[in-house]
């Protein structure tokens, strides 16, 4: 034990003449290393070698509790909107496919989907991603690290392989971009043991049958529509609300969409237990919450989407005194992405207060690298983010939902221009268009500037694209009816908004 104390002091003193040597000389290895390769590192890095700097990347990522494996490129490339979108394609196809015969096309029946060829497809082009990304490294000279990385000090990171291999090196910045990863109900009998998570259900080589998916996020909803798109039966479970943090009545326009399109859904339920039956399926009791019944059904998959935890427990943060968030495990940062040690910096899904979406990490590592050498002054614009759920009927939103917007302002400062609108393109093929809504959100007095903007309908995410440029230079409802359209489009209709809802009027488009 003696020895041991000896040992320890010793270390101590070496690291801390180690640290008063490096302030004196500031000779480290790396003027910036990244511990994270997703989107938001691999941006940073690459932008920082820009400017002559020397840059390494650590990324390295635990196989899921079901050994799901990926390359990489983060979250978004490998298991979020890469794969998922492709997926959804996929699902919209399938509806193109029986919208077909209505337009003249004859398509022998039946038509079947074969998940084995869809998920080689898939799996390829991310493959080929991972790839293009280690090229991009090197051909801008950043040095790539196939390593988890962790704090030894506040410059010096501890690097260790697949075999367990360690390597110690020193930089000058260090930039936290580690991402999140899913949450198990680990307090649920059989969760872990027998269900998956959003990690795993894009790198399944077999089709997953019946699934029954637990959650209400856009993560949910989305799995649950694509799946429900290819012909498989799908069952949501839901705790409370869907899409927690969005307009709410935009969120059940949604699943209301979604319950016609095919998707089950038990809602006001919560999980007890799965258990693994004789027969090779998975039993699933639940309860409602009101009611405290329970109920039971069988599934061939369960796919828990009930939220996702920051990847910062390993990085040994709290010896060097950078914050966190004690409750959601998040990296505490300031305006600049300043975490509470002036040269380390966090971006993306693991900082507190940050939109969980690719594109913004991207933008803030990028600008994050300028300010840090190219001596600019910069910071990340987190209001007015558009984002899309791509959900059979998708959504598309920039701007305050209509609740943060009766919040901020109060209701009587507050106009909301609306329409129920049907697309052109569902007419011929006599779909439903029940929930393909629009809602702007302005304030009432003066030039009525927009705070959000909604829509739900085809092409959800181009179209929210555009007016994103128009909340973010400010725009006012005046200068949406004096934008000319373009027709035939679902767009257009934006920009002829002119019913409100304090008007009581019907909000039904009758008419070009």
């Amino acid at each position: 034990m003696a020895a041991l104390c000896r040992w320890r002091h010793r270390f101590k003193r070496t690291l801390d003449l180690r640290n008063i040597t490096r302030n004196l000389s500031t000779n480290y290895d790396y003027d910036l290393v990244v511990i994270g390769g997703g989107s938001g590192g691999l941006a940073c890095s690459k932008e920082a070698a820009q400017f002559g700097k020397k840059v390494a990347v650590l990324d390295y990522v635990e196989p899921s509790p079901k050994g799901t494996r990926w390359g990489l490129g983060g979250t978004c490339v490998n298991v979020g909107c890469i794969p998922k979108k492709l997926m959804h394609q996929s699902a919209l196809l399938g509806s193109a496919v029986k919208d077909a015969g209505k337009y003249g096309w004859k398509i022998s029946s039946p038509v079947t989907h074969d998940w084995p060829t869809m998920a080689r497809a898939v799996q390829d082009h991310v493959r080929s991603l991972n790839w293009g990304h280690r090229v991009q490294l090197q051909d801008k000279k950043v040095t790539y690290l196939n390593m988890k990385g962790s704090f030894v000090d506040e410059h010096t990171i501890r690097g260790v392989t697949k075999a367990g291999k360690e390597t110690v090196f020193t930089a000058g910045n260090i930039v936290i971009a580690t991402g999140g990863r899913p949450k198990y109900p680990t307090h649920i009998p059989g969760a872990l043991e027998h269900g998956i998570s959003s990690d795993d259900i894009f790198w399944l080589q077999e089709s997953p049958g019946k699934t029954l998916v637990v959650g209400a996020s856009y993560v949910a909803l989305e799995c649950a529509g694509f799946l429900t798109g290819i012909g498989l039966d799908t069952a949501v479970m839901v705790r409370s609300i869907p899409l927690r943090g969005f307009d709410q009545q935009m969120a059940h326009l949604v699943t209301d969409y979604m319950e016609s399109y095919g998707t089950k859904f038990f809602w006001n339920s919560v999980p007890k237990k799965v258990e693994k039956l004789q027969t090779g399926g998975l039993q699933v009791t639940w309860a409602g919450q009101d009611s405290g019944h329970e109920r039971q059904d069988t599934f061939d998959t369960i796919l828990w989407a009930v939220g996702r935890a920051p990847e910062t427990k390993a990085l040994n943060l709290e010896s060097i005194g950078v914050e966190i968030n004690k409750e959601s495990g998040k990296i505490l940062v300031a305006a600049n992405e300043a975490t509470s040690i002036p040269h380390i910096y966090s971006i993306g899904d693991i900082s507190e207060g940050r939109p969980e979406l690719t594109p913004t990490a991207i933008k803030a590592g990028k600008l994050l690298a300028r300010r840090l050498f190219d001596k600019t002054s910069e910071l990340m614009n987190y209001d007015n983010v558009p984002t899309t759920v791509f959900t059979p009927l998708e959504y598309g939103c920039v701007g305050l939902s209509e609740e943060e917007a009766l919040v901020r302002h109060g209701k009587d400062n507050i106009e909301v221009f609306h329409a129920f609108y049907k697309p052109l393109e569902f007419t011929v093929a006599e779909r439903d268009a029940s929930q393909c809504y629009i809602k702007v959100v302005c304030l009432r007095e003066g030039d009525q500037r927009i705070l959000g903007l909604h829509f739900t309908g085809p092409n959800a995410g181009e179209v929210t694209q555009g007016f994103a440029l128009g909340l973010q230079c400010g725009a006012t409802y005046s200068q949406l009816q004096e934008t000319v359209s373009i027709h035939p489009t679902c767009a257009e209709e934006i920009t002829k908004l002119h019913i409100s809802k304090r008007s009581g009027l019907d909000p039904t488009v009758t008419g070009c």
